[in-house]
């Protein structure tokens, strides 16, 4: 258990270090609202994005993005809810996805945007 939260904390960081990179603006890492989760709440041209990072060591599972269920969707949407009370001034908003694969030799990370 341990081993796959180790991978899912580093996976939410280098996340969070390569969306910045890419000009994004990271406004929350884990947001809570209840025991519902959003791992990555950013901006970029003013649209308002949430984010769920997915994190394997390899194939043998299948691909990081098949995780994310209905069930979970919903639950960063009944989240983002709640954070849109919050900050009520966004009025563009988008889900998004960065799937991360670790290999020997380095990672794959790859956005997949607007999923909902």
């Amino acid at each position: 258990m341990r081993i796959h939260l180790d991978t899912g904390r580093s996976g939410e960081k280098l996340a969070a270090e390569w969306l910045s990179q890419r000009g994004y603006t990271i406004l929350a890492c884990n947001w809570k609202y209840g025991r519902k989760e959003i791992d990555i709440i950013a901006s970029l041209d003013n649209i308002l994005h949430f984010i769920e990072v997915k994190t394997r060591r390899g194939h043998g599972f299948g691909m990081p993005e098949e995780q994310v269920t209905r069930k979970k969707l919903k639950n960063i949407k009944t989240a983002a809810e709640a954070y849109l009370e919050t900050f009520p001034q966004w009025r563009r908003v988008q889900f998004d996805i960065v799937s991360i694969i670790y290999a020997p030799g380095g990672h794959n990370i790859q956005l997949l945007e607007d999923i909902s």
